[in-house]
């Protein structure tokens, strides 16, 4: 095991936040002229280049019809996550989106409980509790109109937790690398008729600005690993509240958003939750389940 390097693991983990920044900026520039399903189907399309030294020398990999039936799963769960969070993008400001993105990691720990066997001990199910009445103050219900891309982003953040959990146990079985590939193919496979259903020809300036998503995107991801290669879990997770900061002032700078402190205050109480979660996960030394908010996103 290589000794731990926290603060190449922190670096690492800011250029992740960096690149998915400009991934949720160069989808709101895109703007809501093409239809969120064909925005997606597009971004997957163009990012389906960076597949190819991926699954290079993945021929022989033995797949039995239980893996095939969980790389479909995982495809549609994925398929239904990035449309609504691109339909989200273009209808609530960067700052929600992303505080609310935060929800899948503690998605992923309830439903670890019953899909992995985990135990829901009582200062999880305390963290979860935190967690909720983060999203409570984001949203105000009562206080302020909730708008259909906060309900997508609620459904969104339940998807991609059942997404990641189908990973976990892929993952276990066949080799990462083609946990990854397989997920591209299918959500370009699944995106492919409903985009059809509403295509807009989308100009080259839009073509840019996707394969430009799928370029940061892939980045983040890669990024993302090394920081997990360099540094625990406990160390890089609390950075990814700076993707949050970075979402607020991009929102208000860029795109004229007025700037919600109860959206950083319920995303902070969130992001301290899965933080705990994940805590607790490394001092029980216990199989790490809870994933950092990127790790859910496109």
């Amino acid at each position: 095991m290589s000794p731990s390097r926290p603060i190449v693991g922190v670096f690492w983990m800011l250029v992740t936040g960096l690149c998915f920044v400009a991934v949720t900026a160069l989808v709101k520039m895109t703007g809501n002229r093409i239809p969120a399903t064909e925005s997606a189907f597009l971004r997957y399309l163009l990012g389906l280049v960076f597949l190819i030294p991926l699954l290079r020398g993945l021929g022989g990999t033995r797949l039995t019809p239980r893996h095939w039936r969980l790389f479909v799963f995982r495809g549609i769960c994925h398929s239904c996550g990035v449309i609504l969070w691109f339909f989200a993008m273009t209808r609530i400001p960067i700052s929600e989106v992303t505080a609310m993105n935060y929800l899948s990691p503690v998605y992923v720990s309830i439903g670890a409980v019953f899909v992995l066997g985990e135990k829901l001990a009582i200062r999880r199910i305390m963290a979860i509790v935190a967690a909720l009445i983060g999203v409570l103050v984001i949203l105000r219900p009562g206080v302020r109109e909730i708008e259909d891309g906060h309900l997508a982003m609620l459904i969104c953040a339940v998807v991609f937790a059942a997404g990641y959990l189908t990973a976990k146990i892929l993952a276990d079985e066949v080799p990462a690398a083609l946990v990854v590939g397989m997920l591209s193919i299918f959500v370009t496979l699944f995106l492919a008729p409903f985009a059809i259903a509403v295509w807009v020809p989308p100009t080259w300036e839009e073509l840019g600005l996707l394969f430009l998503v799928a370029c940061f995107a892939t980045a983040g991801h890669y990024t993302m690993t090394l920081a997990f290669a360099a540094a625990p879990m406990t160390v890089t997770q609390p950075v990814t509240f700076l993707q949050l900061v970075w979402a607020t002032l991009l929102g208000a700078l860029l795109f004229a958003e007025p700037v919600d402190i109860w959206v950083v205050i319920g995303g902070s109480i969130i992001l301290g939750a899965v933080s705990f979660i994940t805590w607790r996960e490394a001092v029980l030394k216990r199989r790490p389940i809870t994933p950092p908010g990127p790790a859910t996103k496109l």
